[in-house]
Parts: C-alpha cells; structure tokens; sequence
C-alpha cells in the first residue's frame, strides 16, 4: 500500500495530540532550563554575599568618610579661615589616618544627627554627644574622648538657682534630642513640679546667647561648650552642675559590622597616648581657663575703643611677616593693653614692649612710636618662630615663639631641654608648658645653662595671647553684631 502524497489528511485528532505533547516537552525543556540556571546562579550569589564589603573596606573603596555635626563653637564651622572646630578637627584627623577624604554632613536641627546615624546615611556622628543609656540601646559609641558636666546657666544680674529644687518654676529652655532633656526628665521624678520646654531649631550655643540676652531664663549646657561661650559673653554664669558627669564620644549605627568602630577606637588610643588629643584639647579649651569676668569685659570694651586706632597697623605688620594681624594685636595687648606709651619698671617701653637691645637689632629708632613698636615686635616674633627646629609644627611652632619673646630663647630652650631629658616632647607646648615653671626652682634651673628664670611667667602670657587672639577672632568674624555686645557691657572701676 502506497504512503499517502502531500495532499493526503491527517485526522484533526492526531494533530492536536502532537501538538499538546509538543508544547509539553517544551514546557519540560524550559522549567528544567531555569532550574539549571537558579543552580548556576546559587554557588555566584553566595559568593557575592560572602564578599560583602565591611564599613571600614566601603569607607576606604570609596575614598570618603561622611560624618554628621551641627553647626557650634565645639562642633563645627567655618570662618574666612576656613573649616575648623573640635569634632571637625578630630574627625578629620581620623579620615587623615585612613587615607580618605572627610565629608561633613550638617544637620539642620541637633534632634535629626541621630535619627540620620540610625539610618546609616553617615558614617558616624561627630557632634560632641553624651553616651546614655538609651543611645546605647540603639547604636554603639566609640571610647570617650572628652569628660564634661552638664550645668544650669544664668545670666549676672538675675536670680541664681543653688539647687534643682530652685528650678521649679522657672523658665528653661533645652534643645530637643539633647541628653539635657533625659537628665531634666530624671530630676521631675524628685520635683513633680519641674518643667522645660524643648527647642527644635535652637542649639546649646544659641540658647546660650538667649540666656545672655535675657531672652530666657536658663539653659542646660555641656560644660565645654559653656566655656568657649563666656570667652565672648562674660555675663553667662553657671549656676550649678548636675551628677553624675558625662562622656563624649563618636556614635554609629548599631550592626554586627564593627569594623569602622573598631578603627575609630585604635585611632582614639593612638593620639591619647601620644598626647596629640591632650594637645588638640588645649587647643580649643586651654586659653578660656585664662579669663574671668573682669578681663574679658575690659578686653572687649577696648577693641571697640581703642583698638581702631591701631588696627591698620596690624595689618600692615601682618603683611609684612606672614603673621596673623589678630595674633599681633592679641600680643600688643598682652604687653601694653595698646598703650603706645607704656613703661615698664625693667625699661622695656611701647606697644609692643620691647627692649632698647631688641629694638636696635629690628632697626626701631623710636619705641614709642605705635607704627614702629609693632613693625619692631612682629619682625622680632616672627624671626623667634623661624629660628625654632623646622621639625615643630603649627600652633605648637607659633606658642613656642611667643613664650621666648617673653622669656627669652635661652630660657626656652632649658625647658625644652628639660621635657626631653623627662621623656616628654620639646617641641609640644602643653609639654614644654609644664618645665618652664621649674626654671625658679634652684632644683632645676641649676641644671640648665641660662638659670633661674620666672617661668611660670611665660605659661600666663602665652595663654593669655592665646585667648585673646580667640576672643579677638571672634569679634572679627562677627564684627556687625559684636557692636551690640560691646555696647550691653558693664565695666567695674578700674
């Protein structure tokens, strides 16, 4: 029997048999295809997940450490000098020991630095924050690097609270998310009574200055930030501090991963053991030790008086050396509180208090010429500071030359001397600071080359410049309103 020809009919039947086993070996064929490519897909996706990155790794492929702060004179901001501020200072010397770039992300409210750290939108907040117990709950803080009290401020001239009972009924403002409020929330289970209110868009700081303006009451404020503040608002006076004290230190969001923590807290202990924190410290909080109410109204009432008259001068020193003219100015009112006839009981006469022997090398006809005194002082400061080791460093560099204008090189150098023969460094000022009271003790000043010397006298000036050159700073950055600060000022008789 003959095959059927091309033309021949195949039953419907059959056809739509073929074709539902057709589609099923396809079906059979695609369902085994993708399971055969999840099976691939599996052995690549957990080598992925076993090669996530860790927080320290992403910080150093990406090149960049991201903080959060907010804007404060312990914190961070910005000056025409650039960036600068505690928190910033440290965080950045830590993105320093990394190898990477520091970004600084700036809240706009302190209640959103922690909420963004939770997030893991940063890498860590650097904004001076209290360890509590209810932060610990909800991300983990480095070591601390900083001890402080939490204080109860008000302004001279109002009534002074001597106890938290004294706080009921008054007027208190406190920044929201701050460990101010958990502390205030302690003391109402002792006084029912006690109320505050909360500020979203103030800071310690600006607070701060309400108090002084009279605008509230009191404030609660961490002790370090009231220091730097009453530098530039005498009027500010703490009333009492609050037990226990606190800690500050660096917080990140809570995770497994403690990498990044990890380094934080290697790179905490190296600079603590080197001494570089203690120096960073003093730097910031070392010159407000040196003032009190008297010498901070008097300053601030004769930069708005007397110094006009000079300042140009300043300048043009400034320009001529390379030093900054508020450093000068800083210094010339140190000596003589820019009085261009002043006199010494030793001889050393001018603005800038120099010696006849001083004033001939620097080529000064007249010390008692304004002009020529601070050309003749800041050349002399100036030539002190190159002559040091070119291994010092800033502001190290500039303390040191300041202390031998004053007490002179030879006296520098038998303390210098003496912290290296002490294990301590010669060429670090907060050492260096410690050795040069030893100069009026035979002990030690017969030990050295140059004798006794006062030198307890040099850690007082160099301090006192270094606090007014801060206060001085200030009223130079915010020049229109410190009119007003200038005009609010009461000065006791002199």
């Amino acid at each position: 029997m003959a095959s059927p020809d091309n033309g021949s009919q195949v039953p419907a039947g059959t056809i739509a048999g073929s074709m539902s086993a057709y589609k099923r070996r396809i079906r059979r064929i695609r369902i085994a295809g993708i399971l055969a490519a999840l099976l691939l897909s599996i052995p690549l996706f957990l080598y992925e997940f076993s090669e996530e990155k860790t927080q320290l790794e992403h910080v150093n492929d990406t090149g960049v450490l991201r903080i959060i702060t907010f804007n404060g004179p312990t914190t961070y901001y910005k000056n025409g000098y650039g960036e600068s501020g505690f928190e910033y200072e440290l965080a950045r010397a830590f993105a320093d020991s990394l190898g990477v770039s520091l970004e600084v992300v700036v809240a706009d409210q302190f209640s959103e630095i922690i909420p963004e750290v939770l997030a893991r939108r940063v890498d860590f907040a650097a904004a001076g924050l209290t360890i509590t117990e209810e932060r610990n709950q909800h991300g983990m803080f480095t070591e601390p690097y900083q001890a402080i009290k939490q204080q109860v401020v008000y302004r001279s001239g109002t009534r002074r609270p001597k106890s938290s009972a004294g706080l009921v009924g008054r007027q208190i403002v406190v920044t929201s998310g701050s460990s101010h409020v958990d502390r205030l929330s302690k003391l109402k289970s002792e006084h029912p009574e006690l109320d505050w209110q909360e500020s979203d868009t103030e800071t310690p700081e600006t607070l701060l200055i309400k108090v002084w303006n009279n605008e509230i009451e009191l404030t609660l404020a961490d002790s370090n930030i009231i220091s730097v503040v009453r530098q530039f608002h005498p009027q500010l006076h703490t009333a009492f501090s609050l037990p226990p004290d606190d800690k500050l230190a660096w917080m990140f969001g809570r995770s497994n991963d403690t990498s990044l923590l990890d380094a934080a807290n290697a790179f905490l202990a190296e600079i603590r053991n080197s001494g570089w924190l203690d120096s960073l410290l003093d730097k910031y909080y070392g010159p407000s030790s040196q003032f009190n109410y008297v010498n901070t109204t008097r300053f601030l009432e004769r930069i708005e008086n007397r110094l006009p008259e000079f300042e140009d001068m300043f300048r043009r020193a400034a320009e001529d050396t390379g030093l900054d003219w508020r450093l000068l100015a800083a210094q010339a009112y140190q000596e003589s509180h820019w009085d261009a006839d002043a006199v010494s009981p030793t001889g050393v006469r001018g603005m800038m208090m120099l010696t006849r022997g001083t004033a001939k090398r620097m080529k000064i006809e007249n010390r008692r010429d304004p002009e020529q005194s601070i050309k003749g002082g800041s050349r002399y400061l100036r030539l002190l500071h190159d002559d040091l080791p070119v291994r010092i460093t800033q502001p190290d560099r500039i303390w040191l030359a300041l202390a031998a204008y004053n007490v002179g090189r030879g006296h520098l150098e038998d303390a210098r001397i003496l912290a290296q023969k002490d294990g301590a460094s010669p060429d670090v000022w907060l050492d260096v600071q410690r050795y040069l009271p030893l100069l009026s003790n035979p002990e030690w000043h017969q030990q050295t080359k140059y004798g006794y010397a006062r030198g307890y006298e040099p850690v007082q000036y160099v301090n006192r410049v270094r606090g007014y050159y801060e206060i001085l700073s200030w009223y130079d950055d915010n020049r229109k309103d410190t009119v007003n600060v200038i005009n609010e000022i009461e000065l006791p008789a002199l």
